[in-house]
Protein backbone atom coordinates (compact mmCIF):
# COMPACT_ATOMS: atom_id res chain seq x y z
CA UNK A 1 0.00 0.00 0.00
CA UNK A 2 2.64 2.47 0.82
CA UNK A 3 4.44 1.45 -2.40
CA UNK A 4 1.41 2.39 -4.36
CA UNK A 5 0.86 5.70 -2.49
CA UNK A 6 4.37 6.79 -3.04
CA UNK A 7 4.58 5.47 -6.69
CA UNK A 8 1.46 7.96 -7.68
CA UNK A 9 2.80 10.73 -5.67
CA UNK A 10 6.31 10.16 -7.65
CA UNK A 11 4.33 10.25 -11.08
CA UNK A 12 2.70 13.16 -9.93
CA UNK A 13 5.71 15.34 -9.02
CA UNK A 14 5.99 16.66 -13.13
CA UNK A 15 2.46 17.51 -13.91
CA UNK A 16 2.49 20.09 -10.65
CA UNK A 17 4.72 22.18 -11.87
CA UNK A 18 2.82 22.46 -15.17
CA UNK A 19 -0.07 23.73 -13.29
CA UNK A 20 -0.81 27.37 -13.19
CA UNK A 21 1.68 29.24 -11.16
CA UNK A 22 0.05 31.84 -8.06
CA UNK A 23 0.71 35.02 -9.94
CA UNK A 24 -0.68 33.30 -13.19
CA UNK A 25 -4.07 34.06 -12.38
CA UNK A 26 -3.07 38.09 -11.56
CA UNK A 27 -1.61 38.47 -14.57
CA UNK A 28 -4.42 37.27 -16.02
CA UNK A 29 -6.58 39.75 -14.63
CA UNK A 30 -4.12 42.25 -15.30
CA UNK A 31 -4.53 41.81 -19.06
CA UNK A 32 -8.46 41.40 -19.00
CA UNK A 33 -8.07 44.50 -16.85
CA UNK A 34 -6.28 46.55 -19.75
CA UNK A 35 -9.34 45.29 -22.29
CA UNK A 36 -11.88 46.53 -19.87
CA UNK A 37 -10.43 49.84 -19.61
CA UNK A 38 -10.46 49.87 -23.25
CA UNK A 39 -13.85 48.91 -23.46
CA UNK A 40 -14.75 51.54 -20.64
CA UNK A 41 -12.34 54.92 -22.56
CA UNK A 42 -12.92 53.26 -25.87
CA UNK A 43 -9.27 53.35 -25.95
CA UNK A 44 -7.92 51.14 -29.14
CA UNK A 45 -4.41 50.91 -27.04
CA UNK A 46 -4.97 49.14 -24.05
CA UNK A 47 -6.54 46.51 -26.70
CA UNK A 48 -3.54 46.27 -28.55
CA UNK A 49 -1.86 45.46 -25.41
CA UNK A 50 -4.32 42.62 -24.14
CA UNK A 51 -4.99 40.84 -27.58
CA UNK A 52 -2.88 39.19 -30.09
CA UNK A 53 -2.44 41.32 -32.90
CA UNK A 54 -4.18 38.17 -34.96
CA UNK A 55 -6.99 37.75 -32.40
CA UNK A 56 -10.82 37.64 -34.23
CA UNK A 57 -14.25 38.37 -32.53
CA UNK A 58 -16.66 36.25 -33.22
CA UNK A 59 -20.69 36.59 -32.48
CA UNK A 60 -23.77 35.51 -33.74
CA UNK A 61 -25.77 38.21 -36.34
CA UNK A 62 -29.16 39.48 -35.72
CA UNK A 63 -29.63 37.32 -39.31
CA UNK A 64 -28.43 34.69 -37.30
CA UNK A 65 -25.26 33.77 -39.67
CA UNK A 66 -22.02 33.58 -37.99
CA UNK A 67 -20.29 37.60 -37.37
CA UNK A 68 -16.14 37.69 -37.68
CA UNK A 69 -14.25 40.60 -36.81
CA UNK A 70 -10.38 41.04 -37.35
CA UNK A 71 -8.90 42.93 -34.58
CA UNK A 72 -8.70 46.20 -37.35
CA UNK A 73 -12.37 45.88 -37.90
CA UNK A 74 -12.92 45.74 -34.22
CA UNK A 75 -10.64 49.12 -33.53
CA UNK A 76 -12.08 51.03 -36.47
CA UNK A 77 -15.96 50.84 -34.49
CA UNK A 78 -13.77 53.08 -31.20
CA UNK A 79 -12.70 56.10 -33.99
CA UNK A 80 -15.45 58.16 -33.38
CA UNK A 81 -15.43 58.08 -29.23
CA UNK A 82 -11.79 57.77 -28.40
CA UNK A 83 -11.52 58.70 -24.87
CA UNK A 84 -15.08 59.24 -24.50
CA UNK A 85 -15.93 56.93 -20.71
CA UNK A 86 -18.74 55.10 -21.45
CA UNK A 87 -21.33 54.44 -19.10
CA UNK A 88 -21.96 50.75 -17.29
CA UNK A 89 -20.69 48.26 -15.37
CA UNK A 90 -18.06 46.18 -16.53
CA UNK A 91 -16.55 43.45 -14.40
CA UNK A 92 -15.35 40.03 -14.70
CA UNK A 93 -17.68 37.12 -14.03
CA UNK A 94 -15.41 34.17 -13.70
CA UNK A 95 -11.82 32.99 -14.65
CA UNK A 96 -10.40 29.94 -14.87
CA UNK A 97 -6.33 29.05 -15.20
CA UNK A 98 -4.78 25.99 -16.04
CA UNK A 99 -1.31 26.04 -16.81
CA UNK A 100 -0.67 28.11 -19.97
CA UNK A 101 -4.11 28.71 -21.20
CA UNK A 102 -7.38 30.48 -19.45
CA UNK A 103 -11.09 31.56 -20.26
CA UNK A 104 -12.51 34.35 -18.80
CA UNK A 105 -16.23 35.31 -18.58
CA UNK A 106 -16.70 39.16 -18.77
CA UNK A 107 -19.96 40.82 -18.39
CA UNK A 108 -20.90 44.24 -19.43
CA UNK A 109 -24.10 46.20 -18.07
CA UNK A 110 -24.70 49.27 -20.04
CA UNK A 111 -28.10 51.61 -18.71
CA UNK A 112 -30.54 53.10 -21.22
CA UNK A 113 -34.23 52.52 -22.35
CA UNK A 114 -33.60 49.61 -23.19
CA UNK A 115 -30.62 49.12 -21.33
CA UNK A 116 -27.85 46.41 -23.04
CA UNK A 117 -25.72 43.68 -21.58
CA UNK A 118 -22.80 41.90 -23.13
CA UNK A 119 -20.96 38.68 -22.16
CA UNK A 120 -18.05 37.82 -23.28
CA UNK A 121 -15.52 34.92 -23.61
CA UNK A 122 -12.09 35.88 -23.71
CA UNK A 123 -9.84 32.85 -24.32
CA UNK A 124 -6.33 33.53 -22.91
CA UNK A 125 -2.64 31.76 -24.09
CA UNK A 126 0.52 32.37 -22.15
CA UNK A 127 3.01 32.96 -24.54
CA UNK A 128 6.47 34.71 -25.31
CA UNK A 129 6.11 34.95 -21.28
CA UNK A 130 3.00 37.05 -20.89
CA UNK A 131 -0.46 36.67 -21.23
CA UNK A 132 -2.50 37.16 -24.11
CA UNK A 133 -6.29 37.10 -25.72
CA UNK A 134 -6.52 35.10 -28.37
CA UNK A 135 -10.53 35.60 -29.47
CA UNK A 136 -13.40 36.33 -27.97
CA UNK A 137 -16.77 35.40 -28.18
CA UNK A 138 -19.47 37.57 -27.07
CA UNK A 139 -23.51 37.84 -27.20
CA UNK A 140 -25.54 40.71 -26.21
CA UNK A 141 -29.28 41.28 -25.17
CA UNK A 142 -31.65 44.27 -24.24
CA UNK A 143 -32.21 44.61 -20.34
Amino acid sequence: MKRSLLLCALLLIPFTSLSAQPDDEAAVRDVVNRYLHGLKFNDVESFKQAFMPDAKLYFVARDGNLGQLSQADWYRGFAASAGKEEQGELRIAALEVHRDIATVKVVEDYPGNPGSRYTDYLNMVKYGGRWWIVNKVYTSERL
